[in-house]
């Protein structure tokens, strides 16, 4: 294989990511559409007087865009790289920010929020009832337990998906044994395709659950033989698994 694309590939796993910020890889990855839209299922329950907290908030990308009033607006973030960009971006707007290294300990008081969101990111169901208010609305959108498998698959030896039976099916039986009442659901299954390898480089890299143990080096020829997939069908498919929730905490 030719030793410039492996420059370039050993380039791409050097790259930074931070936030929730996947431009990097704009015009050279996509993805079916999916058939919900998370803002608009988010401010069909929102109002400006609610207390709302966004869980696992990145960069708080999402969040700033939703335009809800800082002083009622609070975030987590787990990832050492966001919480500093979180203090830098968000706290100076007097947004609460508080970094949680333990999803079922979070660091308020009962009944605290009006509505919790929740886009990717993990949760304890019991936590989220703690911490919501009396019908107070939980909507989290996730990744299920067969994203990428596929592409897993071809680059990790004997790889398994580690959120088994992490589906909407079970996350509904969940929530619903929990005392919510369930507003809304959606789960989709999608194809995707990246269209040069050093983009599926990008990408393992920054998901380590779905790719464990990945490198270039140690990955080497599985990316050479999708590089000849590439050559001749021009992309390299994989799939994406994702579904919805909008649950109501009823006490």
């Amino acid at each position: 294989m030719n030793s410039k694309l492996k420059e370039e590939w050993l380039q791409e796993e050097q790259e930074i990511f931070q936030g929730w910020d996947f431009s990097h890889l704009n015009g050279r990855w996509d993805s079916e559409e999916l058939p919900w839209d998370y803002r608009t299922v988010v401010n069909e329950y929102r109002n400006p007087d609610q207390k709302l907290l966004d869980m696992g908030t990145g960069g708080g990308e999402f969040l700033l865009s939703l335009k809800h009033p800082y002083e009622n607006t609070a975030v987590t973030e787990s990832w050492a790289p966001n919480i500093q960009l979180c203090k830098e971006r968000l706290e100076p707007l007097e947004i609460t920010v508080s970094a949680v290294e333990n999803i079922s300990r979070l660091p308020f008081a009962d009944d605290s929020f009006d509505i919790v969101i929740n886009r990717h990111a993990a949760y304890d169901a019991d936590e989220i009832k703690r911490v919501l208010k009396p019908h107070g609305m939980f909507i989290t959108e996730q990744v299920g337990e067969k994203n990428n498998i596929l592409l897993s698959q071809r680059l990790i030896e004997n790889y398994r998906p580690k959120y088994l039976n992490f589906t909407l099916k079970a996350e509904l039986e969940r929530f619903e044994e929990k005392r919510f009442v369930i507003r809304y659901r959606d789960e989709a299954f999608l194809q995707s395709r990246f269209y040069d390898i050093g983009a599926v480089v990008y990408y393992a890299k920054i998901i380590p659950w779905e790719f464990p143990g990945f490198s270039v080096e140690h990955c080497y020829e599985k990316l050479c033989a999708l590089q000849k997939d590439l050559e001749q069908f021009g992309f390299v498919e994989s799939s994406e698994h994702r579904f919805i929730l909008a649950a109501q905490n009823i006490k």
